[in-house]
């Protein structure tokens, strides 16, 4: 088998296993510290602003995310991030609430070199004929992690108003040697050639240090392009619904006391379903690759944009506005609030999200395959920082406020990146017929 395409499939268990550990217990954080704190007064950790002291560094850090590569090479920066995955997750064994901040900021260092370093080695794998099959393996691969760490949870949430110390510490024992393996699996990630060029207008660097200063400054001038800038309303969104469905819509579930005679069951199915969405948009895409390359990316981010649009508005009329919050027997305009949709929505959320970021990852890693390690560095910065003022606010924003900038901003988005997939097509037609016209003159030559 190709050497290129096993590395996809060991990445893709890779971060299968890192965020089925990191993705699961960013669903329960709320959940679980209110029910620490609820043990041990003292301890004042937020769930939500430890998830934006985590995006806040992974975007901060992004911008010397390139330089760490050049030193390293992607495979070291995914290993040594996983293993800041790892640290965060094993911090809630010992519940402090200024660990829990260290933690969470020293993981959006690893973050940010570990989604890079990703972007860049699945790259490096893949070429233009094949950028969409292997980032829809990829996408697939990591989401399973949604389904079977939420899975878990279920279980072990079941029946339980209070999420006591012995459920607490089986449930994050486990998540930690999962999130081990996952560090195993990169560690067995085989090398493979770079093929990007960072600047070529420059002779080729000599040293780690040019290396590392040529990557910072052309992530820089990349930004600063139009597609880029374009790109990057598209990045923000995909940013505000992944503080979302990851951080904010379970919570909301488990806190909705009507929904359910055991809302934190429901909780962990709702993760279960975005897991299935996640999945099943992510094998969708990888099995109809070749399609998509053909007919382009911008008909499946439409999709995924009105996917999402019936999500928020099935959302607004199910659960209260207090939802996010704590526990509350209020109700939206559905009394009671149905369990049904709010797993249904779970599902739109998951396969939505797959819309928009498996075309995400084909448009970077094939339009910008000269660049990758800047684009991919570039997109996780935009991602996180959206991320990142999106957990802020939502400890002070009602449910209705979050799902109207969800709408806005998935709006422009939306539009934005399929402005950059026009341009792309157009100027390809336009290589195309160029190399067709030089063909042509050159046979009319040879007769």
């Amino acid at each position: 088998m190709d050497i290129k395409f096993v590395n996809v499939l060991i990445l893709g268990f890779g971060f299968m296993f890192v965020f089925t550990s990191f993705q699961t217990m960013g669903n329960i954080e709320k959940t679980l510290l209110v029910s620490i704190h609820d043990d041990d007064p003292s301890f004042n950790g937020d769930g939500y602003t430890s998830l934006a002291v985590i995006y806040a560094t992974f975007a901060l850090f992004n911008w010397l995310a390139p330089s760490f590569i050049a030193f390293t090479g992607p495979r070291t920066a995914m290993v040594v991030g996983a293993c800041t995955y790892t640290f965060f997750v094993v911090t809630f064994l010992f519940p402090s609430t200024w660990l829990l901040y260290v933690a969470s900021a020293l993981l959006g260092v690893g973050a940010a070199i570990t989604w890079t370093g990703q972007g860049s080695f699945l790259a490096r794998c893949s070429d233009s004929g094949n950028i969409s099959r292997n980032s829809g393996i990829f996408w697939a691969l990591l989401q399973c992690s949604m389904f079977f760490g939420n899975l878990f949870v279920y279980y072990e949430f079941q029946n339980k108003d209070q999420i006591d110390y012995q459920t607490r510490s089986l449930v994050i024992g486990v998540l930690t040697g999962v999130a081990v393996l996952g560090v195993i699996f990169l560690a067995t990630l085989r090398y493979v050639p770079d093929n990007s060029t960072v600047d070529t207008e420059l002779r080729q660097p000599q040293t780690p240090w040019d290396s590392a200063r040529v990557a910072f400054r052309s992530a820089g001038q990349l930004f600063m392009t139009r597609d880029m800038l374009l790109l990057s309303m598209a990045f923000l969104y995909t940013g505000f619904e992944l503080s979302f469905f990851s951080g904010v819509y379970g919570p909301s579930i488990g806190f909705t006391m009507k929904i359910s005679d055991t809302p934190k069951e429901i909780m962990g199915l709702a993760g279960i379903c975005i897991g299935v969405g996640e999945v099943f948009g992510g094998s969708l895409f990888g099995i109809l690759a070749s399609k998509t390359t053909r007919f382009g990316r911008d008909p499946i981010v439409i999709a995924g944009y009105l996917i999402h649009m019936v999500a928020f508005i099935l959302i607004f009329f199910n659960l209260p506005d207090n939802a996010p919050f704590n526990d509350t027997d209020s109700i939206s305009f559905f009394n009671p609030p149905r369990t049904w949709i709010a797993l249904l929505c779970a599902f739109l959320l998951g396969l939505g999200d797959a819309c928009f970021n498996t075309q995400i990852y084909s448009m970077l890693g094939g339009v910008f395959v000269k660049n990758s390690v800047g684009a991919f560095a570039l997109f996780k910065f935009t991602q996180s920082v959206a991320a990142a003022i999106s957990f802020f606010y939502s400890s002070h924003l009602g449910l209705r406020a979050q799902l109207g900038i969800l709408v806005v901003f998935g709006t422009i988005g939306a539009a934005c990146f399929c402005i950059v997939e026009w341009s792309a097509k157009r100027r390809a037609r336009e290589e195309s017929r160029d190399v067709s016209e030089i063909s042509a003159s050159i046979s009319s030559l040879d007769k």
